[in-house]
């Protein structure tokens, strides 16, 4: 039986990123599969009733700088705050890998994203800087972009953001083994255990 890991994400969140830096490598050891589940991170919080602390809060959000960069230490990953991030249309972000995932290669959108993102930081804003990180990564960026603006995506994204909430999720990252949930990063291990006790 192939085991799967339910990812569920938003890409301007950093842990998010960091989760999947060591996801496909947990997945790989564990003959699994990973679904990737992208939904709109401001709009759940706001049907579960969470709220964006680490913003509201100054000393939880100077404590997160520091954690962040801890596990970018051990992960030894890249990672920089991108200074371009509050022009970015997240959402078509988002709408862009519910596109890749239809055409079977979420994964490989995924990444390139995140790392545009939060590892060597590009001006995604910028149309033609996004679509040559797309054709890098072998997409046709403004084809898979012209899908992502269609109506049936714009809604398919709104749904997947209520079907998240319904399934308990309050905050990325969030991943799922079969009923097992988990939140945040810093939970990868426990995710491997379910994966070990999965049949």
């Amino acid at each position: 039986m192939t085991r799967t890991i339910d990812f569920y994400f938003d890409f301007p969140s950093p842990y998010a990123y960091l989760a999947h830096t060591q996801l496909p490598d947990i997945a790989a050891e564990h003959g699994a599969t990973i679904a990737y589940h992208p939904f709109r991170i401001l709009e759940l919080m706001k049907i579960v009733g969470n709220r964006p602390t680490t913003i509201e809060c100054k000393n939880k959000g100077k404590y997160a700088g520091a954690d962040l960069q801890r596990w970018v230490k051990r992960y030894k990953v890249e990672f920089s705050r991108n200074p371009h991030s509050k022009s970015f249309d997240f959402a078509e972000l988002d709408r862009g890998a519910l596109v890749a995932i239809e055409d079977g290669r979420g994964a490989e959108y995924v990444k390139v994203v995140f790392a545009a993102i939060w590892g060597k930081p590009e001006d995604l804003s910028q149309r033609p800087v996004l679509n040559d990180v797309l054709s890098l990564a072998g997409f046709d960026g403004e084809r898979l972009l012209e899908r992502a603006g269609t109506e049936a995506v714009i809604t398919r994204l709104d749904t997947d953001t209520k079907a998240a909430a319904g399934r308990g999720v309050f905050g990325a990252p969030t991943i799922f083994v079969g009923d097992q949930m988990f939140f945040g990063n810093d939970r990868l291990d426990f995710v491997a255990e379910a994966l070990r006790s999965a049949t």
